[in-house]
């Protein structure tokens, strides 16, 4: 792949954030209105697995204008809990040209990995498949996600998806906010600082992989987009606090090495004193990056 210089954004605020934790349930935060132009088709099946059906809301613009890029919303909660409703916060792209797919998928309760990335496989499976139907554009497909579903989307942009398809699972471009890439390394996964065995094996990642990640090293490697990296990998935005109390910075900074170390596409903004979330993530410059990246890749791209 072609060598590309990557930037590193810093953006300064001062704001003191009480942000959730990585295991707490995004979707319980005040979600925003939706804009002006917005119209909303709510609890599309994309799959079904076992009896569980698994759904999508779908974000258009009113005014369909041409062969519309998706980008494909991954919700947080430790993979445990959230709920596709908090993709309305990402409702502010519409207007300006994209349409948003906020995703369900099995969590830890009715599925264990790799469940979770394949359903969000078959959510951008669906898209390409049914994107005529509702004038969207199914070759530029990205995805965005946050916390849990931020790991998620990074193994959209990063890990091959290993069954049979006709219809392609990759993805354009990869947005993610304070997702954990590297599931051996995770502090709740590993005893010490407190945390004793005990506990290690009641963590999200031991939920999600059916066994501590000491007793499971292949498959939490197999559940991490830092040992999924290469070279054909798609573009990245990287968004993360440098005040996150419960996914490290250092997640997002070793992901960013290695992307780019492969010549992948990858931008990191450190946002200053910005926790686990919080307003920070939607100001004013955090929704231009956002923006800027997703327009350069699913619109100016070739």
């Amino acid at each position: 792949m072609k060598l590309f210089h990557c930037s590193l954004v810093t953006v300064l605020c001062c704001l003191l954030v009480s942000g959730g934790l990585f295991a707490q349930n995004p979707a319980k935060k005040k979600q925003p209105q939706l804009p002006p132009g917005v119209e909303v088709h709510q609890d599309i099946e994309y799959a079904k697995h076992n009896g569980i059906s698994l759904k999508m809301d779908l974000y258009l613009p009113q005014e369909i204008k041409g062969d519309v890029p998706v980008i494909v919303f991954v919700h947080g909660g430790g993979w445990k809990n959230g709920s596709k409703t908090s993709g309305k916060r990402g409702a502010w792209m519409v207007p300006h040209g994209f349409a948003i797919a906020s995703i369900s998928y099995r969590l830890t309760d009715v599925g264990q990995w790799p469940d979770q990335i394949n359903d969000c496989y078959a959510a951008v499976r669906w898209v390409r498949k049914n994107a005529k139907r509702y004038g969207l554009n199914g070759e530029r497909i990205g995805c965005w996600g946050t916390s849990a579903g931020a790991h998620l989307t990074a193994l959209m942009g990063t890990r091959t998806f290993t069954g049979r398809e006709r219809v392609s699972s990759r993805v354009q471009a990869t947005a993610d906010w304070f997702g954990p890439s590297e599931l051996l390394s995770m502090p709740p996964n590993n005893v010490g600082n407190g945390r004793t065995e005990e506990d290690v094996a009641k963590s999200n990642g031991a939920i999600l992989l059916g066994a501590t990640v000491k007793d499971v090293p292949k498959l939490a490697k197999d559940a991490s987009a830092l040992d999924n990296v290469t070279g054909d990998d798609s573009p990245f935005l990287i968004m993360h606090g440098t005040a996150d109390p419960g996914v490290p910075i250092s997640q997002s900074e070793k992901l960013h090495a290695a992307l780019t170390a492969v010549g992948v596409p990858s931008t990191f903004v450190k946002l200053k004193g910005a926790k686990h979330g919080g307003p920070e993530f939607s100001s004013p410059a955090s929704n231009k990056i956002v923006l800027d990246f997703f327009t350069e890749h699913l619109k100016h791209s070739n």
